[in-house]
């Protein structure tokens, strides 16, 4: 069965796309049929997923299956097309799949009714067929090609119900701010083609380990390191992914845990063999990735929409899984990825009940004792938040322990510290929503609430169980099954500490006490405390202001240069041109006056003519004899 199956796993992506392509074409007067074909092929998909990662994972360490094609060949240039699969394509494919399959059957009920409801199932297909192509490609090139394909589902996501400014707004900033990124991507890619004649993977992981020009070879690392910065939203690429959730919450749930924001961490893991071969490259990515996990942490706490709080949630784990990758875990940051997925795709569609239930209010303060008509959705969401918090035994836990014992094994002693204060963080802001908008005292929210249909309810299970059992899969209880298999040769992959395990669930259980003293014993007041701190609380409330500083840079430095180049443009430029045609015309306008038509006039200029070269003639003998 393998022996078929492997040659064929371009099915997985196709699907999707053929999908997506017939929605498009011919399926749009017939929303119902689009819906089910595109959970059909992303099922199929997942189906095909299945067996492929059995037969990675059959051997020990994980097998390696390549396929290629030669698509284009010319003197100097040959391109190829390809599929490589192996254990992290097989990890990304099944994680890709199955969330996107939930988070299909889940937008049957969340957006039932919409007028564009046969459109947005043929976005979701290619936003799916696109994240699975770039995870099967095996070189740069077709991977930058499914790259940008997912970009502009993003785009078409983002902006999906374009009658909002906010949502044409946010989709905007999402394509140009990645386009900054994936330049540098861009850039990147034509390097490494000039100077190693390859963009395969394969070629490139045995020439790029003995290049020895560090001159050449950290620019490129840096450039390649730019597209995971705007894809997984790393400072200071970070801003348009708290403005993604203007789009369906759905979409937000597929972008924020299995699509887009995973696609520049999988990059980094994908061209790990290139990043650990430069220590500077690898300080950039552990500092970026470290200080994007503790800023969006920050402002997280102080954040009212229950999405947008999510989404500051986002941007700090894949702070999180980037610092992993720089400090030589890449296995820990991939872990984390694949644990992530199922909880943060939890919390979205947990987000999204509540807000469906509550007639698309976002605001916290504004629900309150949601417990009460929301069980399924209350705990399913308790599940996803004391995943995300590192509680034990859940997802979470073992793959935040990862990080933090990665980073402490490795020296990096600051990164340890700012680790666990993020997971501090974490745990509190999580709980602030849980004890504010679940158990609160306002009754407004039980007062509009109740629970959704099964189609909404049923994923929300399935996806809490997700975020309760699949992090055993690196647990020692499973003798570290994900480590074994998903395992780079050049990463640190240290050894289980118990210290660590205890020390990190102890901090995250200070702050769920602390977020349950203030928000509901309210034995501390969070109202006095905003009092006292008003002027910091408003700073990181405003998000430290950095899309006003951006708007700023705009108008000064875009508008700025424009009207520069428009004054020159009319003065200059066009002063030239204008001078040159005013005296073209005078010439002109004077020298018709020679022609008169008169034959003595002719015959005098002609005499004229010769007189003058004999002058010149003659001072040219006379210089030349001197």
């Amino acid at each position: 069965m393998y022996e078929f199956i492997l040659p064929n796993a371009w099915l997985i992506a196709f699907l999707p796309f053929l999908a997506s392509a017939l929605i498009g074409l011919f399926l749009h007067r017939w929303p119902n049929l689009s819906a089910g074909l595109s959970i059909f092929s992303i099922g199929m998909a997942f189906l095909i997923s299945i067996p492929i990662a059995l037969a990675v994972f059959a051997e020990p360490g994980g097998a390696v299956y390549e396929f290629s094609v030669r698509w284009l060949s010319m003197p100097g240039l040959t391109v190829d097309m390809g599929l490589l699969l192996d254990p992290l394509t097989a990890v990304m494919l099944i994680v890709v799949t199955s969330i996107a399959t939930l988070v299909q059957i889940y937008s049957l009920g969340y957006m039932e009714g919409d007028p564009g409801f046969a459109s947005y199932f043929g976005y979701q297909s290619l936003f799916a067929a696109s994240m699975l192509g770039l995870v099967m490609a095996n070189n740069f090139g077709q991977m930058f090609v499914f790259w940008e394909l997912v970009g502009i589902c993003s785009y078409f996501l983002i902006g999906f119900w374009f009658g909002l400014d906010s949502a044409k707004n946010a989709a905007i900033k999402a394509f140009i701010t990645n386009r900054v990124g994936d330049f540098g991507f861009l850039l990147g890619i034509l390097f490494l083609q000039i100077i190693f004649g390859t963009l395969s993977f394969t070629a490139l992981a045995d020439k790029v380990p003995a290049f020895t020009n560090m001159a050449v070879l950290v620019p490129v690392a840096i450039l390649l390191f730019f597209g995971p910065m705007g894809k997984s939203a790393q400072f200071p690429l970070h801003g348009w992914l708290p403005d993604a959730m203007e789009g369906p919450t759905p979409v937000s749930a597929l972008i924020h845990a299995a699509t887009m924001v995973a696609a520049g961490v999988y990059l980094v893991a994908r061209a790990f063999f290139i990043f650990a071969s430069v220590p500077q490259a690898m300080t950039v990515i552990a500092v970026v990735g470290g200080f994007t996990a503790l800023f969006a942490a920050t402002i997280a706490i102080t954040q009212n929409d229950i999405k947008r709080i999510l989404a500051y949630s986002t941007l700090s784990q894949l702070g999180y899984m980037m610092m992993a990758m720089g400090v030589g875990a890449m296995t820990a940051g991939m872990f984390h990825l694949m644990t992530h997925a199922f909880f943060k795709s939890l919390l979205f569609l947990g987000a999204g009940s509540v807000i469906h239930a509550m007639h698309e209010e976002q605001d916290i303060w504004k629900m309150g004792n949601l417990s009460r008509k929301m069980p399924i959705t209350t705990w399913t969401f308790i599940i996803g938040a004391l995943a995300l918090s590192g509680i034990p035994p859940l997802s979470g836990f073992w793959s935040k322990d990862e990080i933090l014992l990665a980073a402490y094994s490795s020296g990096h002693m600051g990164l340890y510290v700012l680790g666990a204060v993020v997971a501090f963080m974490t745990a509190f802001y999580m709980f602030r929503l849980i004890f504010t908008a679940f158990y609160g005292r306002n009754t407004h929210g039980e007062e509009k609430a109740h629970e959704n249909s099964a189609v909404i309810t049923v994923p929300l299970i399935l996806l809490a169980l997700a975020a309760i059992l699949v992090g055993f899969v690196n647990s020692p209880l499973m003798h570290h099954v994900f480590g074994e298999l998903v395992n780079s040769p050049l990463g640190i992959n240290p050894h289980p500490s118990l210290a660590i395990m205890i020390s990190s669930s102890l901090i995250a259980g200070a702050g769920i006490l602390l977020a349950w003293l203030i928000y509901q014993k309210e034995l501390i007041s969070h109202e006095a405390l905003r009092n006292k701190f008003s002027g910091l609380y408003r700073l990181v409330q405003n998000k430290y202001y950095i899309d006003e500083i951006y708007t700023r840079l705009g108008e000064v430095l875009v508008y700025g240069a424009a009207q520069a180049m428009f004054w020159f443009d009319i003065h200059v430029v066009n002063g030239i041109v204008d001078g040159i045609a005013f005296l073209t015309g005078k010439s002109g306008h004077t020298l018709r006056y020679t022609e008169d038509g008169q034959v003595q006039s002719y015959a005098m200029y002609m005499v004229a003519g010769v007189l003058i070269l004999v002058v010149l003639a003659a001072v040219a003998v006379e210089s030349a004899v001197l």
